[in-house]
Formats: structure tokens, sequence, C-alpha cells
């Protein structure tokens, strides 16, 4: 089989303009198909501070013959650019030796227009080079990058311990070192332009001139669109990666995963473009040159989106778990050395309700681990200290619950309160204690009678 002898012509340009993204060309898009004036991909490069612009002609074919290296050259002359301009012509197959010679010539003669030449070989090296299948045309993504999972200037635990610096009653020296895993999951990061001018014959109705960038996680099945949060926590940090070495963060971490991309980098663009096709899909209302109002959906086609760039990176999510007596504690987030985003905060929720987020106050429970909020914490009588209603043993006393630690405690109290005067016991219950007289009263009295003594 040929190098990409299944692609139709159509189907070659688009896999070429991808390649050449992929190379590190700017501003890769194709010409009109319907009028390419012999120009099938446009790009741009910066060389000695100075940007070029670079026609390139496509041919899908076994021979390309000098013919085309003369009219590209023709063609390259006319382009309209502010700028020095080069040409190149891509073939599956061969170019004949005038076709050769005659781009040779340009190079030797310093013309203002030269034409570099790419054949079927000089595309095997690309494809080794950047993931490209040359049999079904399709790119991989080929990605040793991650942002960096923890902060190299701070201990990889200090996360956690901020978090539970908000809770009450539980110091940072009594916490047990968190398990740490780490788990690297695949996302890219698109640029992608749209332009699109609707017309009809009033006139123009629409237009979309849109740069879009999003980030995608990329693991199996269907892309999906990372949060606001995640895509700038992505993209502010494309520029600090470093090298996936999972030996290395394995003495970091105690666990370590790393996820695969799930589909190829041509599929991501694919998926880019119909997304966005979608997305700039609307229905505008017009009236007519007969004074009749219309509504007509505007979508653009595929070749009014350009995707620029597909940046594939690796995404650290941390979780720690934090085991406090009968309860464990995760806290996850995706990281960036200091900058993080948080997926799960097990830390700022209450274990016997739903209250969680970081506007409540919780409290942690010494008698069996729990943070509580509020509602669910309460004093214990005999030390004094914070605990929860899940674990606490509670009684009545003076009409009011008391909450202890275990029976040892209740028990303790019982024999306390036994040996109490009855104003004593009456302040048991600060309420009645603190209210009417006559309250105060009724209840010496209901002591006195659930004594026996009256």
């Amino acid at each position: 089989m040929a190098v990409l002898d299944d692609l139709s012509g159509f189907e070659f340009e688009d896999v070429m303009e991808d390649v050449f993204r992929n190379l590190g060309y700017e501003n890769v898009r194709q010409a009109d198909r319907t009028a390419d004036e012999g120009r099938d991909v446009i790009m741009e490069e910066v060389v000695d501070g100075t940007r070029r612009a670079i026609i390139v002609e496509c041919k899908h074919t076994g021979t390309v013959g000098r013919p085309v290296v003369q009219k590209l050259h023709s063609a390259i002359a006319t382009f309209d650019f502010d700028g020095p301009k080069r040409g190149m012509v891509v073939t599956t197959g061969r170019f004949t030796n005038p076709a050769q010679e005659y781009a040779n010539r340009l190079q030797q003669n310093d013309d203002p227009h030269p034409i570099e030449l790419l054949d079927g070989e000089d595309l095997r090296e690309i494809a080794d080079e950047i993931g490209l299948d040359l049999y079904n045309g399709r790119i991989e993504i080929l990605c040793d990058e991650t942002l960096r999972p923890y902060d190299p200037a701070a201990d990889v635990d200090v996360p956690v311990t901020e978090a539970f610096r908000d809770i009450e009653n539980i110091e940072a020296a009594d916490l047990p070192e968190p398990h740490s895993a780490v788990t690297f999951r695949p996302v890219a990061a698109v640029t992608a332009d749209t332009n699109a001018v609707f017309e009809t014959s009033v006139g123009v109705i629409h237009r979309i001139n849109d740069r879009t960038r999003f980030v995608a996680h990329a693991e199996r099945g269907q892309p999906q669109v990372a949060n606001e949060d995640v895509a700038t926590l992505v993209t502010e940090n494309l520029h600090a990666t470093v090298d996936l070495d999972a030996e290395q963060f394995g003495e970091v971490f105690d666990a370590v995963e790393e996820r695969r991309f799930g589909q190829t980098q041509t599929d991501y663009k694919e998926w880019a473009v119909e997304r966005l096709q979608q997305h700039h899909t609307t229905t505008v209302t017009y009236t007519g040159d007969n004074n009749v109002t219309y509504n007509k959906t505007c979508e653009p086609n595929r070749s009014d989106i350009s995707v620029q760039s597909i940046e594939p990176v690796y995404l650290p999510e941390v979780r720690h778990t934090t085991d406090l007596q009968e309860y464990t504690y995760p806290y996850e987030y995706y990281a960036a050395g200091p900058s993080r985003v948080t997926a799960e905060d097990g830390i700022h929720r209450c274990v016997h309700c739903d209250t969680s987020g970081g506007d409540e106050t919780y409290t942690y429970c010494p008698n069996c681990g729990a943070i509580a909020c509020s509602s669910h914490i309460k004093t214990e009588r005999l030390e004094g200290e914070p605990i929860c209603t899940g674990c606490a043993v509670t009684e009545r006393f003076a009409l009011k619950t008391k909450y202890f630690y275990d029976e040892e405690n209740l028990e303790a109290f019982r024999e306390e309160y036994a040996e109490m005067p009855l104003h004593e016991k009456a302040m048991e219950n600060k309420w009645l204690a603190g209210g009417s007289v006559v309250a105060t009263i009724l209840l010496v009295v209901g002591l006195l009678v659930i004594g026996g003594i009256i």
C-alpha cells in the first residue's frame, strides 16, 4: 500500500494541515477549496524575528512534475501578504527530475519565493516525529509531559494540612500522615478560529469571527469539556510542564497511576470542529426586500473552523485520604505546582448530615474522630470538650440532655449529680435556673418528687 493511499485529495489536505500544525507552524489553515488558485494550505513561520508566509500545494498522486512547481511559484507571487513568502509542495509520491531541478534553481538564485519539496520518503520521516499513521492518516497523541503534581517548595501533604486548619479543636501536630495517590489524567487544550459570513439577497445577516480555547478531558470515550476552573489551571500552566517520570513521582506519592489518551489527535480535532459547529449555530431573523420577515439558521461549515493547536498534557489528580479513628477523610484536587483546583473536599463536610462547604463551622470530635457541623456538636459534660451527637452517650438531668464520651463518664456524673444540693442540680439546666423564680421553684419541687422526698 502506498503512503496514505486510502485518502482522497481533500482528506490528504486535512492530514497535511494537522501535520504542519504538529511541526510547529503557526496560523495553519486551508484555502477555499472552490477557488484555491493553487494554494491548498496556508501557514506562517517566524525566522530570525521575521514572520513569513508559506503557501503549500498538496498533491496526493504518484508523480509530481515541473508544471506544478511553476504554477505554485506564480501563486506565491500574487499571494497578498505583507512580508516574505515561500512555497512548499507535498506529495505522497515522488518528484520528477525537472521538478527538483526547478526548485533547486530557485534556491541557488536566491529567488524571493523559494519552494521546498517534500515527497513520500520525507513524510515517512515526519511520521516518526509526530506520530502520523501513514496508512490511515491519523495522528496519534505523543505526550510525555505533565503539569507538576505538587509544589516543589513545600511538602506534598501541605494542601491537606491547610484544609484541616479550618477545623476547630484539632491541631496539625495531631494529624496522622495521609495516604497520597496521584493519577495523571490526559487532557488536550484546543485553540480554534471560526470565521464565517452568512449572506442573503439583502446582504450580510450574520458574521462569526471568534477564537475559542477550551480544555477537554481526553480519556476513553467521548471527550468532555473541562470546567472553567480546571481549564484555567491547565492553560495558565502549559508553559511550566515537567517530564512524566512515574518512577520519580513514585518516590513522592504512595501510589502513581497514568491513564492513556483515549483517541488520536485527529479524533480530537474532528470532535472540536463538530462542537464548535453546534456552538456557533444560531437562528437569525431578518427582513427581506419585500418587507417579509424571515428566519434563517446560520451554521458554519467545517471549512469555516480552523483548529490552531491541540496541546496534549497530563493533568495530575491528587487524592489524599486521612484516617482519624472511625472516619476517613478524602481530599482531592487537580494540581499544577502550587496551584490547584479542588475536586472533592471530604474535610469540610459534616459526617452526620449533608452540610458541606467552607462557609460552615466544623469541629473535630476527639471521641470518635468525626468532623461535624455546629448542629451535631455538643459539649461533653465532664471534660468540657466537643463531642458529636453520633457517638455521645446521653441522659437527661434536670430536664436537660447531657452528653458524655462513654458510659464510664456518664456513671461518674450520675454519682456527682446525686451528691449535688438542689440548687446545684437546678443549675444543670441554665435556662430554668436563669428564668423566673416560679420556674426554679417548680424545678426544685420536681426534683424532690423524683427523689421521693415529698
